[in-house]
């Protein structure tokens, strides 16, 4: 995997959001690097006060954003990984550490068979952190198919909610804008979900589509998908070289 060429492609996005006057950056899950597999995964993994980290620190402060680390892959002491999304404030900063609880383990007919839980251990404590933006509430991409995970989120005082991820084409095409919808309707809460999109490599593609959700359901926006790359937009430009 090409930590350094995701890593530029993650700082212009840093630069591009200074540009158009944003304070918030949302990166999406795997942001650092997508293993082709559980050992791949499990050998570059770092721990969170390793280099990749500290860097990912230096480009927030630099930046001056508060930047939404939405997937890393964070060494532990046994054989297995976090998978663990970071909120950075704008002087560099670690403002709140969230481990995903649920994790994807699924076998898609005629389509790939996922196992997180070969390489990844599950967390169990829920993150908010008050921003200037509001009260964020953490999550990781199959959250999002755990509703009473967000209710406790908003029981804690939760007003925007993360939800960066690295859904499958299949199931993209199927649930993604549904589910954060009703997450975003049924908690009346603004829903961010930063996409990976792309092939990544010979077992890995990704949905795309981060997208801005209000209380009411709408669409704010929507950065596109894996079928407007297969259509030659230039939402390519930013697919992750890994």
């Amino acid at each position: 995997a090409d930590h350094s060429a995701n890593f530029q492609a993650c700082v212009r996005c840093a630069e591009m959001a200074v540009t158009a006057g944003a304070s918030f950056l949302a990166l999406p899950e795997c942001f650092n690097f997508i293993g082709s597999s559980p050992e791949e995964t499990i050998a570059q993994a770092e721990p969170l006060d390793g280099p990749a980290i500290r860097r990912y620190r230096d480009m927030a402060r630099s930046h001056s954003l508060w930047i939404s680390l939405g997937g890393f892959h964070e060494a532990t002491e046994g054989s297995k990984v976090h998978n663990t999304h970071l909120l950075l404030a704008p002087d560099g900063t670690v403002a709140s550490v969230y481990r995903k609880i649920h994790l994807f383990d699924v076998n898609i007919p005629n389509g790939p068979v996922l196992m997180e839980s070969r390489s990844t251990v599950a967390g169990s404590s829920l993150q908010t952190q008050a921003t200037p933006v509001g009260c964020i509430g953490l999550s990781t991409c199959y959250d999002m198919r755990f509703p009473e995970l967000y209710r406790a989120l908003v029981d804690r005082g939760a007003e925007v909610l993360l939800a960066p991820s690295a859904f499958t084409v299949p199931t993209g095409r199927a649930h993604w804008e549904t589910l954060l919808r009703a997450r975003a309707i049924e908690t009346q809460c603004y829903m961010l979900a930063a996409a990976q999109v792309g092939q990544h490599n010979d077992k890995r593609m990704s949905w795309g589509h981060a997208i801005i959700i209000d209380p009411w359901g709408e669409v704010l926006a929507d950065a596109g998908g894996f079928d407007d790359i297969e259509a030659g937009s230039d939402v390519a430009s930013l697919a992750p070289k890994i």
